[in-house]
């Protein structure tokens, strides 16, 4: 399962990290979310390569801003 790690901005709290955990493991295919408010990361594992695309739009549907890879 591929493990792809972004940079999202505009995360400050533990609301913060549920929401992302929520909306982004609801995506068809995410087998898990582990996010770090420390270094502004989220880490996806999923079934088969990430839809970066859909990752971003729920990421901003939510109020962040998905910035990239790390």
């Amino acid at each position: 399962m591929p493990t792809t790690a972004y940079t999202v901005s505009g995360m400050s709290c533990g609301h913060c990290k549920a929401t992302l955990t929520e909306v982004i493991g609801e995506l068809d295919g995410v087998r898990g979310v582990e996010v770090d408010l420390d270094t502004g990361h989220v880490t996806v594992t999923s079934a088969a390569e990430p839809d970066d695309a859909a990752i971003a739009e729920v990421v901003g549907e939510a109020g962040y801003e998905l910035t990239g890879r790390v």
